[in-house]
């Protein structure tokens, strides 16, 4: 039997170098290794970037000598002679500086003639930034000079001391790792090549035809060995479709599966509780709220699961579209509930629905309206009795709607008629979690509305939000004000922090409240254990603003006499709903918190939000907490303090912040600084993502395209009988960490 996708590697590639691979990567097949596609192409002799670089990151760099010199020294452990070879290599926009140390003069003697002046060769290694040089460096790289069939004899296994043999004119750069290096990968991946039958077909024909794709075999062994840029371009074409699609099939059974089941539909009743709520509306709804209204509500009657994303403005009413539909499923006999990703935000929910309910929310209870509901409370601090209670009025029905944290989620929490999900905040959550809470409704699929008032571009929606219908809502209620956001650089303008409490205290002296948000709770470093961390996008040793130190600061010096208070989320639920109340009732000046008051807090007086180390935020988040003013009709200051230099990336998202309040601007720009990796659930920093070679920003046609066959190839044949590698290929993406970003949505 002949070398196939499934072929163990050490059979091929020997023993040492496949326990190299496996140590490194987890690759044991021939398909494992396959699959590990090199991250960029260099022509042969061709010059790497310096921008490329990323510190204490490995590096593989393809580069041109410069100079190569020799020195000695003595080594302080044996104390006899040392050598040390320092080589500089140039590349298109800088230089970088290599360090080889060597105990044999010979050995030192050979390496600077090896890499003499004029070489073109690959290095390898740890990349980091000698800050008194102010230059790039690697420190006893590999390297394999690529103008002269030379390699270093067996350092990695079997395969490294090989000679190089029918090189094409690209050079494969790949994702490498110490011990597992770029070349070594290559000469690995070429002895396979040579070897392996044709590889498996994994799109369906007609998907291949009409989208003029490579085949599959051709496209990966082009991607491995292009000739030149043509090719590379296709391969890299046909592996990008292919990724879109298989992700797609995965969403459009999901879809598929979901539409087959049957949902009890939720008709209301005339004169019910959303009629009367209607009513009373002391305001007029958008458009955009009275037609997403009627869109749900119609989704709602449907004899089928309800699955809507609604992504919403900051402030653009999302919650009152929410309730409306909540009330529909009360006035159908069901129950709704609400998950919150945080005590606040759940007690925020439940003060504020109860307020727009008024009487409506009072059943069983003396001045309550007829046919009344209740709105339960469930969070996991709660005293035993409210818990108690809580679970009871869930269990009965009592409480037509639930309000809660992930205490909602444990298996002793209840319902009668679970008939709506609606899960706010979701990136907060993942699948597993909004599916543990819809199974409480039983044999029959509840309905799901997840919402987000963190905008997401159309093409990370269409990808990880795929097994909804993705539904937004931009317009802005009547009464929203003009949010003026400025930089304090602190880097350039130290002094501008006095000015920052000068404009405090003359907002506090109109008559209005402020926020100021710290990234930590004390000094103890950690952060708050209700919220999302600070972002940490920039490495800063610096000392974090922390609520406890700057509460006391302001306190003792440029706010004394102001009424100041905390908010944290160790703080007990008591004291967080108290302050929150007194805060709402104007009985606090200054509120010191953390992003605990990020989303779902409304305090129409509060006019100012000053963000103090702003940069250790993202983007959505700072977006977020700057949507916390200006909803009172008054005009809304938000101060963003940091420390970052000018022209740094810190900087330059600070920049965009200030620059626009349209939420969906912003996350388009978060995606192009960031890339899809945090969006997808992985690295923060968005250096790595859980596409390999997708780029959700810069291929939305492939995404589209995808996604339309996708979905006809499912609607054919949802279990995929007719075609098996298509279905092996879903059940290996299920199965991997891969799938990790699409249980994020």
């Amino acid at each position: 039997m002949g070398v196939t996708w499934d072929t163990k590697l050490a059979g091929v590639v020997g023993a040492k170098t496949a326990k190299v691979l496996d140590d490194a990567f987890g690759h044991v097949t021939v398909g494992d290794l396959l699959a590990h596609w090199p991250r960029r192409h260099i022509r042969r002799g061709g010059i790497s970037s310096v921008e490329e670089l990323i510190e204490d990151e490995h590096a593989t760099i393809v580069a041109r000598v410069a100079s190569t010199t020799m020195h000695t020294y003595t080594d302080r452990r044996t104390h006899r002679p040392a050598f040390r070879v320092e080589c500089v290599v140039e590349l298109d926009d800088g230089r970088v500086h290599m360090t080889f140390f060597d105990r044999r003069q010979g050995t030192a003697e050979w390496r600077t003639g090896h890499l003499r002046a004029g070489t073109v060769a690959t290095f390898e290694g740890k990349a980091t930034r000698d800050r008194f040089k102010n230059a790039w460096q690697l420190v006893h790289p590999h390297c394999d000079v690529l103008d002269r069939a030379e390699a270093a004899a067996g350092r990695d296994g079997e395969l490294i001391g090989k000679e190089r043999a029918s090189l094409s004119g690209m050079q494969p750069i790949y994702p490498a790792s110490k011990k597992a290096t770029s070349w070594a990968i290559e000469a690995a991946v070429r002895v396979v090549l040579d070897v392996v039958e044709e590889l498996p077909e994994v799109l369906p024909a007609e998907v291949v035809a009409e989208h003029r794709l490579l085949g599959g075999d051709q496209a990966l062994r082009l991607i491995h060995r292009p000739d030149d840029g043509d090719e590379l371009e296709e391969a890299q074409r046909r592996l990008r479709f292919e990724e879109a699609f298989v992700v797609q099939v995965v969403l459009a059974q999901r879809r598929a599966r979901l539409s087959l089941l049957d949902a009890r539909p939720r008709t209301g009743r005339d004169g019910g509780l959303l009629d009367r709520f209607d009513a009373r509306l002391p305001f007029t709804l958008t458009e955009g709220q009275q037609q997403l209204g009627d869109r749900l509500l119609g989704d709602l009657a449907a004899g089928h699961p309800m699955h809507v994303l609604l992504q919403g403005e900051v402030g653009s009413g999302k919650t009152v579209v929410a309730l409306r539909a909540m009330l529909r499923v009360v006035d159908s006999g069901g129950q709704a509930v609400l998950l919150a990703p945080t005590e606040v935000l759940a007690q925020q929910h439940h003060r504020s629905i109860t307020a727009m309910l008024g009487d409506l929310a009072a059943g069983g209870m003396l001045g309550g309206a007829d046919d009344a509901t209740r709105v339960a409370l469930l969070t996991g601090s709660l005293g035993a009795k409210a818990r108690r209670e809580a679970m009871s009025e869930a269990g009965s029905g009592l409480a037509g709607i639930v309000v809660g944290t992930h205490a909602l989620l444990e298996d002793r929490v209840q319902f009668a008629d679970l008939g709506l999900v609606v899960v706010d905040e979701q990136h907060r959550f993942g699948v597993e979690q909004r599916a543990a809470l819809s199974a409480k409704a039983g044999e029959m699929p509840p309905h799901v509305l997840v919402m987000t008032a963190t905008p997401i571009p159309r093409t990370v929606a269409m990808t990880i939000f795929g097994d909804l219908d993705v539904v937004e809502l931009t317009q802005l209620p009547a009464g929203r004000a003009e949010i003026q956001s400025t930089v304090v650089p602190l880097a350039e303008q130290p002094g501008w922090i006095e000015r920052v409490w000068s404009r405090v205290r003359e907002e506090v002296q109109r008559g209005h409240q402020v926020y100021v948000v710290c990234p930590r709770i004390g000094d103890d470093g950690k952060a708050d254990p209700e919220e999302e961390p600070p972002a940490d996008l920039d490495k800063d040793e610096s000392p974090l603003a922390a609520v406890d130190d700057v509460a006391t600061l302001l306190a003792d010096g440029p706010l004394a006499g102001l009424r100041l208070a905390t908010l944290h989320g160790r703080m007990p639920p008591d004291a967080k709903d108290q302050t929150m109340r007194a805060f709402g009732a104007g009985d606090i000046d200054v509120l010191v918190a953390t992003t605990v008051i990020e989303v779902g807090v409304d305090v129409a007086n509060a006019t100012t939000m000053v963000i103090l180390d702003a940069d250790r935020f993202g983007i959505s988040q700072l977006h977020q907490l700057r949507g916390r003013v200006g909803r009172g009709g008054l005009h809304g200051l938000c101060l963003l303090v940091s420390r970052a230099p000018a022209g740094s990336l810190a900087r330059e998202r600070l920049d965009v912040v200030a620059s626009t309040t349209d939420g969906f601007a912003l996350s388009n720009a978060d995606l192009d600084l960031r890339r899809e990796g945090d969006v997808l659930g992985t690295h923060q920093s968005g250096r790595r993502s859980s596409l390999r070679m997708l780029r959700v920003r810069e291929h939305q046609t492939e995404i589209e395209q995808a996604r339309e066959a996708a979905t006809a190839v499912v609607a054919d044949d949802v279990d995929l009988a007719r075609h098996p590698l298509l279905a092996q290929e879903i059940r290996r993406l299920e199965e991997s960490d891969q799938a990790d970003f699409l249980d994020k949505g």
